[in-house]
């Protein structure tokens, strides 16, 4: 509990502050995640973890500083990296890689080009997502959504999980004026927060460990806590120009 209070606090100031401290703090995690990553397929290479944890954080933060053109392969340049240096799970590394460092650029632009209620809300739709679809589960149970990979989430709770979302959307919507749209696309971002979180968890069952690391004590590690936020984030990033400002209608 103490974790995720340190947690909720440390992400809502840099959410609220934004500009070079929200940057700044994005790119430590992208490291983070991607020296987590390294570790889980590559556990007998620390030094490589850190060199490639420490070059994806770097290329994350100056990124967003760039013009979109210049900054998409500075984003892709330390999966290829990877690539180049781990000897197993290669292609897997520089997959969830790519997502990592796209899914911190696509943040920091929500953050800096739509401001603190709207990358508020694409925090609330992942966070919505996860508890309602977490205690759905373990109140109504039912049919497993894929157990092989991820024993315990239910398709009770995968459902849930979206009308949880539709809710944040329905009040994003009725507080900021932007058309019912915003309904379906909370979903949809729920929909691809969900992938994100089934992706993790298929790597970890790939390579044999509960937990992306212990760096975040009784929640394990990064990657486990943000695997959502990879999915919407990619999804946004992705969809972006489709949406705006088609949803706002």
């Amino acid at each position: 509990m103490g974790s995720g209070a340190a947690m909720v606090v440390l992400g809502l100031l840099g959410v609220w502050v934004g500009g070079h401290l929200f940057h700044v703090m994005v790119a430590l995690i992208c490291g983070l995640m991607v020296w987590e990553l390294v570790r889980m397929v590559h556990p007998d290479g620390p030094p490589v973890a850190l060199q490639l944890g420490g070059l994806a954080g770097a290329a994350t933060l100056v990124a967003i500083y760039l013009p979109p053109g210049f900054a998409l392969p500075v984003l892709l340049a330390p999966a290829l990296v990877g690539f180049g240096q781990l000897a197993a799970y290669r292609t897997i590394f520089m997959v969830f890689t790519g997502m990592v460092l796209l899914a911190g650029f696509g943040m920091m632009q929500v953050r800096d080009d739509m401001g603190f209620v709207w990358m508020l809300w694409l925090v609330l739709v992942v966070v919505a997502t996860d508890v309602v679809g977490y205690f759905a589960g373990r109140t109504i149970g039912g049919p497993k959504f894929w157990p092989r990979v991820s024993p315990k989430k239910t398709w009770a709770g995968t459902g849930f999980g979206w009308i949880g979302a539709a809710l944040v959307g329905y009040i994003f919507m009725s507080r900021t004026g932007v058309g019912p749209q915003l309904i379906g696309v909370s979903v949809a971002v729920s929909m691809a927060s969900q992938m994100g979180d089934i992706a993790e968890s298929a790597i970890k069952r790939r390579v044999g460990v509960k937990d992306s690391s212990n760096l975040i004590p009784g929640h394990g590690g990064l990657l486990d806590r943000f695997d959502g936020m990879l999915g919407a984030s990619v999804f946004l990033l992705i969809t972006g120009p489709i949406l705006t400002p088609g949803w706002l209608v």
